[in-house]
């Protein structure tokens, strides 16, 4: 059998793809994490309105590969596509014209999506692909809300991160293995996760809770939020950031109104398979005592009149859902990140906000751009915005 080729991921889901990166493993690809830093090389070869995105996914590829860690002959690099209106699904297309000016022709690129574009370099989903990553997700968004709700309290600084790098660990392991991934499996780790995190020494103390809503790359990414994750632990806060499993079932929710008949009834049963299991998740969660967003389908009908629910483009209602659900959840002051020249998000993610904000009284919704002409200094600033601000239920 011939050697694997190395499958580069870049970065985009922070807490979920040192999970997720094994769902993607076959006996073609050994998939490999990117973790370089920021680079803007893209910049060199994509014109400087593109979407910013796409600007760091292959300055990231880039300095990768000129790295020397990696044969590029052996190399491919696997590349999400939304395959709606975002203007990122155009970047596998334009990362392979980089690539080619680059002296790195001999690199493959993959598509991975469901809905059928770039057929030609799209990665085959299997059954064992999907069982793994509906682990990770599940197992991923479980951490990351106890990492979240613990770190603020903890007696002992750093007690939380290491115990979720513990567990990624331990998890990526199993899905290496393609071990404890039946339904009651997948559960019984989530038992045992937040029994773990229960038995960190915490005291109670004032801290700010703050929501983060947006496109999902600034939201879930620390490149392309520039560690907001970690400037908001510094500040002390509490941080509440919707986990992966509620934007999968929004993409089923929202394409399943699309494409044929048989496409539709696929994602409907996906949805409601995955609905099931989130509500579990859920329940281990909520009967320890941590606060979450309400199951997908009753989030989506607290948000009817907060936002149009056909609006499907992009984030679309997902932000609002989750701004009104996190309020409710006492987390008043919500950040609202987006990519600067992102059309689809400025029109149905930005374009939400002020409507928003006269909806939720008692909330402050502050929107961030991250841009590569902008500087630290201005998105500072207006986070130092939303933090200064008193609030009655700032505590």
């Amino acid at each position: 059998m011939p050697a694997r080729r190395t499958l580069l991921i870049p970065a985009l889901l922070d807490d979920w793809f040192p999970l997720l990166q094994h769902a993607f493993a076959s006996d073609a690809w050994e998939p490999v994490l990117l973790t370089e830093g920021q680079n803007l090389a893209g910049l060199r070869y994509f014109h400087n309105e593109l979407c910013y995105p796409v600007f760091l996914v292959a300055g990231q590829v880039l300095s990768a590969l000129a790295s020397g860690k990696y044969d590029p002959a052996r190399c491919g690099v696997l590349m999400g596509q939304a395959g709606d209106e975002c203007r990122g699904s155009c970047g596998i297309r334009l990362t392979r014209k980089a690539l080619d000016k680059a002296g790195y022709p001999e690199v493959a690129l993959l598509s991975l999506n469901v809905r059928g574009i770039d057929r030609d370099t799209g990665l085959s989903i299997t059954p064992a692909m999907v069982r793994r990553a509906l682990a990770a997700a599940v197992w991923g968004d479980t951490l990351a809300i106890l990492r979240n709700q613990t770190r603020p309290y903890e007696v002992h600084p750093g007690e939380a991160e290491s115990l979720w790098r513990t567990w990624m660990k331990t998890l990526g392991d199993s899905l290496r293995q393609g071990k404890s991934l039946t339904r009651c499996q997948i559960m019984a780790r989530c038992r045992e996760m937040t029994a773990s995190f229960r038995r960190v020494e915490t005291m109670p103390r004032k801290v700010q809770k703050v929501a983060v809503v947006g496109e999902l790359y600034t939201k879930y990414c620390h490149l392309g939020n520039w560690d907001l994750e970690r400037y908001l632990a510094a500040e002390g806060c509490e941080t509440g950031v919707g986990g992966i499993t509620w934007y999968a079932l929004y993409y089923m929710d929202s394409h399943a109104l699309k494409g044929p008949v048989p496409q539709r009834k696929l994602y409907r049963l996906l949805r409601q398979y995955m609905g099931a299991v989130q509500r579990e998740m859920l329940g281990i969660l909520n009967g320890a005592g941590y606060r979450t967003l309400p199951p997908f389908a009753q989030m989506k009908e607290q948000a009817e009149g907060l936002a149009p629910l056909n609006c499907t483009v992009a984030d679309g209602w997902l932000i609002a859902a989750e701004a009104a659900a996190w309020a409710r959840l006492g987390c008043r002051k919500i950040l609202c990140v987006q990519p600067f020249a992102c059309l689809p998000g400025h029109i149905f993610g930005k374009g939400q906000y002020a409507a928003l904000q006269r909806k939720l009284p008692g909330t402050r919704l502050v929107s961030v751009d991250y841009d590569a002409s902008t500087g630290p200094g201005t998105v500072e600033s207006r986070i130092r915005m939303l933090l200064d601000e008193e609030l009655d239920s700032d505590f």
